[in-house]
């Protein structure tokens, strides 16, 4: 049972299915690239919100757009290639599905317009040049879940007010890594507490992470944000399960994985506003004269299930600030 405590977007449940290279094109259909560095399997929610918010702007795919999916399986260097690829296939929009991709697809094109999805600062990376005028091909939604490193830890530190050493699992390949770090360890300082850095991004080196604990226990678990561990959260969930660690994610999808708790912005709803500015662009829009969206609303959910198999005891006030509690 889910206990709702202020109105937040929620994932359509359900599989769904979609092609990997696009459907045969009608004659006179617009076509959009969709790159991501994750595997289709794993962003069936995300690309069914990114397509309902094609459908607020009258698109319907299949029907008068089609999308073409190219799919990195979590090997960001084959990025570069796959924006090529849609430049190639003169695209009409290419949408950069988390920073890398996006960084690829500018990297590729000048010309084509760019939609991107990223937890980061978009004006830092060099995507845009600023939020409220991006100019050029480039615009998108940035949804802030690197940054919360600080806010996160703080929760971290309601919860276990003794807890001193912090493991934060990060993955070392991506754009911001040593800005989440950095991030974390001066939230960290500021809380009396030690960030034990662990890289991982694959599975077999998640689970190595995860055994280098047991030489060096720590007290809770800190997940950066980002879409590849995202994308292998059940198993995260489990080891943190298996050690015994409370742990604290980013995005929603963790928590109703099994995770303890997870504070951000919707990373469904994000995807959303992705659909529409593509919409927007199909409809004439130019992306340097779209703003870069900024969500307003975040979520904190708790996954009390979790947090009795834990056997913690929440404060009354840690639950009275939850979005949800997942029960």
């Amino acid at each position: 049972m889910t206990i709702q405590r202020r109105n937040f977007i929620t994932l359509l449940g359900g599989a769904v299915a979609w092609p990997l290279a696009g459907r045969a094109q009608q004659p006179g259909m617009r076509v959009v690239g969709f790159l991501s560095v994750n595997s289709a399997a794993e962003w069936v929610p995300f690309v069914t919100a990114f397509r309902g918010g094609l459908k607020e702007t009258g698109y319907a795919e299949g029907q008068n757009v089609t999308v073409e999916y190219r799919w990195a399986d979590g090997h960001i260097e084959r990025l570069p290639a796959q924006a090529a690829e849609m430049v190639g296939r003169r695209v009409a929009v290419i949408v950069g599905a988390n920073l890398d991709a996006a960084l690829a697809a500018k990297a590729a094109t000048t010309t084509i317009p760019i939609v991107f999805l990223s937890g980061g600062d978009p004006v830092q990376s060099g995507l845009v040049a600023s939020f409220n005028r991006p100019n050029g091909n480039v615009t998108g939604v940035n949804f802030f879940s690197d940054v919360l490193a600080a806010k996160r830890l703080g929760l971290l530190h309601d919860l276990l007010p003794r807890a001193t050493r912090v493991a934060l699992l990060v993955n070392p390949n991506i754009q911001g890594r040593n800005d989440q770090l950095r991030d974390a360890e001066g939230a960290a300082r500021a809380l009396g507490m030690q960030i034990i850095a662990l890289n991982a991004s694959t599975a077999d080196e998640i689970n190595t992470a995860f055994a280098a604990l047991d030489r060096k226990p720590v007290d809770a678990l800190v997940v950066a944000a980002d879409p590849v561990l995202t994308a292998r959260r059940y198993q995260i969930v489990a080891l943190a399960a298996r050690h015994a660690l409370p742990a604290i994610y980013s995005v929603r999808e963790w928590t109703a994985a099994g995770g303890l708790m997870s504070y951000s912005t919707s990373l469904a709803d994000a995807h959303q506003h992705v659909g529409v500015y593509v919409g927007r662009i199909l409809n004439g829009a130019k992306p340097g004269d779209l703003p870069v969206f900024q969500p307003s609303k975040f979520e904190f959910v708790i996954n009390l299930q979790t947090a009795k198999a834990l056997g913690l005891e929440l404060p009354p006030t840690l639950l009275a600030r939850a979005d949800e509690v997942i029960e």
